[in-house]
């Protein structure tokens, strides 16, 4: 990674909740860093340094399902990741960088005191926590009870809660069928014969690696199975 430029202090998850008193110690602890497209920032099992920060771009957070990736979820503009080595000498997820992406960076001794200073963002990080151990319970009883197709579905939908749309309706992220298969804990075959399943139903759209939603009720009706 090559030094990024400086983060406005506002648009982390951390800066966000944190006393305003407290931003010129941020300023002081934090380390910015551009990462390029493909490039390895958290590799499962190293020592644990510190967190991050996604100030602008995409990042996924994955690790080792078997001899398969499973990708966790992704963290866009202001998301944190590395945060569940808090508790463990070692990270236990990898993280790896989708397109170029702007990140803030703060050590781990800094971030527990962070935690302990600024009780806002106690409370957000816990509220956080709560959810992301929820989407990860949820996600396993649908890799363990639900078909590909309504796997897709429901990945589709929430991709396009968290990413949005282009102004041409597609969901407004670059992601590719590898990493489309790895997130929802199917091979590349599978997924690209299920996609085509989708747009033959009239489900959905595709243009190139862009996936457009031609029917939110249909995908809604099969994530519900």
């Amino acid at each position: 990674m090559k030094k990024g430029s400086p983060c406005d202090l506002g648009t982390c998850f951390m800066c966000r909740l944190s006393l305003n008193e407290w931003h010129p110690a941020i300023a002081g602890h934090k380390k910015n860093f551009t990462a390029k497209k493909g490039e390895v920032i958290i590799k499962e099992g190293d020592p644990v340094t510190g967190v991050y920060f996604v100030t602008s771009g995409n990042v996924k957070v994955h690790k080792q399902w078997g001899d398969k990736e499973l990708i966790l979820r992704f963290a866009n503009d202001g998301a944190i990741f590395g945060h569940r080595g808090i508790t463990t000498p070692t990270f236990p997820i990898s993280a790896t960088a989708l397109e170029t992406t702007n990140l803030c960076y703060v050590d781990i001794e800094f971030f527990k005191t962070t935690i302990k200073v600024n009780s806002e963002f106690a409370y957000g990080l816990l509220l956080f926590y709560a959810d992301e151990l929820h989407a990860s319970e949820k996600k396993m009883r649908n890799l363990a009870l639900m078909s590909v197709k309504g796997r897709l579905a429901v990945a589709i939908l929430g991709l396009r809660d968290q990413f949005g749309l282009t102004e041409e309706g597609f969901l407004n992220l670059d992601l590719s069928r590898q990493d489309l298969a790895a997130f929802t804990g199917a091979t590349y075959e599978t997924v690209f014969r299920t996609m085509n399943e989708l747009v033959a139903e009239g489900l959905i759209i595709l243009k190139g690696k862009m996936i457009g939603i031609r029917d939110e009720a249909g995908l809604l009706d099969l994530g519900s199975k």
